[in-house]
């Protein structure tokens, strides 16, 4: 398949990839200025958005019987969902005294609605892979680097003006909205999230679990570097604001790039080696980071970090619908997705934990320790 019709074919997916990242490209790149609206430490910003997990997990398991719902408006009206939910955090200074309450219900919907998306999102790529029998996972989660990290770059750009975070929110989201209208298809039906008759959860097999471990894993390291990389150059390493904003945005852009070429390395090189080599590049760039002495290293350790994660949880999603059954392979991948994003919600607000006791380098050096997991799990996806 040429590379045009490549992203004719994954257009719909390609746009919701991209409108999610542009969402959380803004959150990542503003959050030193939420935290300081808020006026908490890194530990209660880490219980303030822990809403944002709970409520994705929550979401994502009633995510197929949503997608069965909305049929092939799924996708569109996922992207709308997600764009008034990321429109509200920033204007959490709005309810005075409630402002810490507000700020957390604000990111309960935000991380339902991301929860949602998802699983839709990678049902409906997952779908479109086997219907043609090209890969396509890589293509639409590079999406969603390239608008992280032009979103982050953008919102930078935005607080280097001394726009409050309400504002620069707000406009990412509209931004977001934008892409969300690219997402619609005559026929965007994700077929097969409904759940058959006479087939239990146990039809869905261990590839569903094994696959949704290293998701989360990938998901754990890359979303701690993307949510906290800001902070650590400007507070442990006395960056300045712009130069915060750059560490979500170089971790993100390499991940696009990278991605992009996992596009056709993933065709030439076996899933297995693929998820092996880049778990271990991953924790290099994680050690790097946690061990930077100024800003640039910090760079340089989030890049070689994106290069390693970029093509892990892709390709552990194409894997699980390659082996799940065809009757379960969008529940399959839901549910690997829903695993998957314990690591994507939950890993923000535990390295905000770490950080509190021990500082972000011991948080990024967690991190890496996470990601050697999948050099033992890996070969039980090839099994």
């Amino acid at each position: 398949m040429s590379v045009p019709s490549t992203f004719v074919v994954a257009r719909p997916a390609f746009a919701a990839f991209a409108a999610m990242g542009v969402v959380w490209g803004c959150y990542a790149a503003t959050l030193p200025d939420i935290k300081a609206m808020l006026g908490v430490d890194e530990a209660a910003l880490g219980l303030l958005i822990l809403g944002a997990p709970v409520a994705a997990v929550l979401a994502m398991l009633v995510a197929p019987a949503t997608g069965v719902m909305l049929g092939r408006f799924a996708l569109p009206l996922g992207c709308l969902a997600m764009v008034l939910a990321f429109a509200l955090p920033g204007q959490a200074s709005l309810a005075g005294g409630f402002m810490l309450a507000a700020f957390a219900v604000a990111m309960a919907l935000c991380g339902a609605a991301t929860g949602t998306l998802d699983v839709l999102m990678n049902a409906r790529v997952a779908a479109m892979e086997n219907a043609r029998g090209h890969s396509l996972m890589n293509l639409c989660h590079a999406a969603y680097s390239l608008g992280y990290a032009v979103s982050a770059l953008f919102s930078g750009a935005l607080r280097g003006q001394g726009l409050p975070p309400g504002q620069v929110m707000l406009a990412a989201a509209l931004i977001a909205g934008v892409l969300g209208v690219l997402s619609f298809e005559a026929d965007g039906r994700i077929d097969g999230l409904a759940k058959p008759k006479g087939l239990g959860e146990a039809a869905l097999g261990r590839v569903a679990v094994i696959g949704g471990a290293i998701v989360m894993i990938a998901f754990l390291s890359e979303n701690a570097a993307e949510s906290w990389s800001a902070l650590h150059i400007e507070q442990t390493l006395g960056g300045s604001p712009t130069q915060g904003s750059f560490g979500p945005a170089a971790m993100a852009l390499t991940m696009a790039v990278a991605r992009l070429a996992g596009q056709s390395v993933i065709a030439r090189v076996s899933p297995q080696r693929l998820l092996t080599g880049g778990a271990m590049l991953a924790a290099v760039g994680a050690l790097v980071a946690a061990a930077a002495v100024n800003p640039a290293m910090a760079y340089a350790g989030f890049i070689v970090l994106g290069i390693g994660a970029s093509v892990v949880a892709p390709t552990a999603f194409t894997l699980v619908g390659q082996l799940a059954r065809p009757e379960a392979r969008a529940r399959a991948v839901a549910r690997a997705t829903l695993l998957g994003y314990f690591g994507y919600f939950f890993g923000p607000p535990l390295i905000g934990f770490i950080a509190a006791g021990f500082g972000l380098r011991a948080a990024f050096g967690a991190a890496a320790v996470a990601l050697m997991a999948v050099v033992l799990l890996a070969p039980l996806m090839k099994r």
